[in-house]
């Protein structure tokens, strides 16, 4: 089956071939994609290159942190894709990105201040979770809004912690 994924706003056609190939945009590559211990933190190996992903579901789409940058993606099959359309397409984009905690961790630094400008890619704050050290990235260009939390504190999956506009 061939599903629309969008990462970002970016179009990929992504068809599964078999349980350890896929085609992305027509370069096929092989994967292996587990869970670990039934938590949002899932081991994918593409082509050979190990990488660890934390996956949850968003407000309105897939959330996930890979290599500390926080993309939001959503899958869809064809006929879904086609049923949308149908119905007049998706919601605007209100321009304003909530930063959510991927995991439950420990707020280390806080890269930014309220009323900063930042680019896309710049990190914001820095979340320990299971011993590691996660960068949290802006996916747009912006300023930072209201900071809801503060080194040193403590955070739950999906507590919003800042908001770029």
């Amino acid at each position: 089956m061939k599903y629309i994924t969008t990462i970002d706003g970016k179009e990929f056609q992504v068809e599964i071939i078999d349980d350890r190939h896929v085609s992305v945009d027509g370069k096929i590559v092989e994967v292996d994609f587990e869970s670990v211990k039934s938590q949002p933190v899932f081991s994918l190996i593409v082509d050979g290159k190990s990488y660890e992903a934390y996956v949850y579901d968003g407000e309105e789409d897939l959330e996930v942190l890979l290599k500390g940058r926080l993309y939001h993606s959503r899958v869809e099959d064809e006929r879904e894709r086609r049923l949308r359309a149908a119905a007049g397409g998706s919601k605007a984009v209100s321009g304003t990105f909530h930063l959510k905690a991927p995991m439950p961790g420990l707020v280390v630094s806080l890269a930014v201040a309220e009323g900063q400008e930042v680019k896309e890619g710049d990190v914001l704050l820095i979340l320990e979770s299971m011993k590691m050290q996660n960068e949290l990235k802006s996916p747009q260009d912006g300023v930072v809004g209201r900071i809801q939390v503060s080194a040193g504190d403590s955070v739950e999956q999906r507590q919003k912690m800042l908001s770029v506009e």
